[in-house]
């Protein structure tokens, strides 16, 4: 059996009912650094172990590789990447532009995926034929839109606080030649590329399971995301999504000449 929409939508109701009663009631933090500061809360955990139990039960044989319980079964041709609050920052500051990540590689390479944000009621899902969205909306398949030019594009980022010595150069050029950018989104940035309604986002430092369950809902709705040599993204690392290829092709190469 392949999983399908029934499946990711068990798997995103399962971790809403951790994440959902949590956001906006002073939930407790730890810090998994001792120097500086990545927030974990009960929220990410309880949810983890949420999707955990139902991908058991439903596929013993495949792998799972998640932020907060790492990884087993690694070297199955099925592993599952799970973040189950992507955006914790936003999470515990009562911002509602985090979203839980379920994403599923076969052989290495990102086939389906799902970014559930429980507190605005959207989900935006794909299983292989088209990219998908539920919520306030109603119900549609999504497109990237059309955008060749960088001077006309809207660019995401996280925080330009976030790029290192070797990459921040590269996203200063990217961002000065774009006609906006804005900052703050997360994994919902992503989202709104593969819904047509911005034309770039651009991170650096990204994980596996920040990125897996994002790149089928790009691709499969028209878009482009890779690293910043244009290899694939499924390993993480700096990253470069665009809704249109065309500019997907400049944005690379106007990172790839600004490199230190």
């Amino acid at each position: 059996m392949i999983p399908d929409l029934a499946f990711l939508n068990r798997l995103a109701d399962a971790a809403k009912a951790e994440t959902l009663p949590r956001f906006r009631t002073g939930v407790a933090i730890d810090n998994k650094y001792k120097v500086g500061f990545d927030p974990v809360t009960e929220a990410d955990q309880a949810a983890e172990e949420a999707i955990r139990a139902l991908i058991k039960a439903e596929f013993p044989d495949h792998g799972i590789l998640g932020e907060e319980h790492g990884g087993e079964g690694l070297d199955q041709d099925y592993v599952w990447v799970i973040d189950p609050i992507d955006g914790t920052r936003a999470f515990i500051s009562g911002v509602p532009v985090w979203g839980t990540l379920i994403g599923l590689y076969h052989h290495g390479r990102a086939v389906m995926g799902m970014m559930d944000q429980p507190f605005t009621g959207e989900r935006y899902l794909t299983v292989g034929d088209g990219t998908y969205y539920r919520g306030p909306e109603g119900e549609k398949r999504l497109k990237t839109r059309a955008c060749t030019s960088l001077g006309e594009a809207t660019l995401f980022t996280t925080s330009p606080f976030l790029y290192g010595p070797a990459s921040a150069g590269s996203y200063k050029a990217l961002e000065a030649q774009v006609r906006l950018a804005r900052y703050g989104c997360d994994c919902y940035a992503f989202a709104l590329l593969a819904a047509g309604h911005v034309d770039l986002v651009c991170e650096a430092g990204l994980k596996p399971y920040d990125i897996a369950a994002l790149i089928p809902l790009i691709e499969q709705a028209g878009g482009v995301v890779t690293d910043w040599t244009g290899g694939r993204p499924e390993q993480g690392g700096d990253i470069l999504a665009a809704g249109d290829p065309a500019l997907h092709e400049k944005a690379l190469a106007l990172l790839a000449s600004a490199a230190p």
